[in-house]
């Protein structure tokens, strides 16, 4: 597996290894000891373990986020795509950090076999860029509905630019991501 530190401190991008022939393909996507010597050596910290998986699936066009859990339930996320393909977005929320409130996207899908590690800290959403778009989560936190929050996928402070929809494919998002708070009232 290979990490490659992106633009926002912490936030890593994760490529398994994988092996091809006349078969098919062979892809280790998770392995405790690698991952943990690979966090190493890239002098990041190594995370507290996966507690829970989750998976979703969306439809072309379903924005899901900006979510987040906050201390002493807040979680790290190592997210993929194993069907489909959506554009991954994190934005960060640690206090006092010189990039507060900046944010980082690229697409996962399940033909680049990228995946995104997200330290807590961090708020995280997708949008779905196909049908059938099967994402998985791994968290070092259980779910917690008390200490979830939300910050809106369209804040101007924070000014995700997100990728442009097919024709004939429409945005939707839950009623819940709509009215969350925007970066400044979230964190208020």
């Amino acid at each position: 597996m290979r990490l490659t530190k992106s633009p926002l401190p912490g936030v890593l991008i994760v490529e398994p290894a994988a092996f091809s022939d006349d078969r098919g393909w062979f892809m280790e996507s998770f392995n405790e000891p690698r991952w943990e010597a690979a966090l190493r050596e890239l002098g990041e910290p190594v995370p507290r373990r996966f507690v829970q998986d989750n998976h979703s699936c969306s439809h072309a066009g379903v924005l899901r986020g900006l979510h987040y859990q906050v201390a002493p339930r807040a979680q790290g996320k190592l997210v993929r795509v194993v069907r489909g393909a959506a554009f991954d977005v994190v934005v960060d929320l640690r206090p006092g950090s010189g990039h507060f409130g900046r944010w980082y996207g690229l697409e996962l899908s399940a033909q680049n076999r990228r995946q995104l590690w997200i330290p807590e800290g961090f708020a995280h959403g997708f949008l779905a860029l196909e049908d059938e778009t099967h994402f998985l989560y791994k968290t070092t936190d259980l779910y917690d509905k008390a200490s979830e929050r939300a910050i809106r996928w369209d804040d101007p402070q924070i000014g995700i630019v997100w990728p442009e929809l097919p024709a004939g494919v429409a945005l939707r998002i839950s009623d819940k991501d709509r009215a969350a708070a925007g970066l400044r009232d979230a964190l208020a």
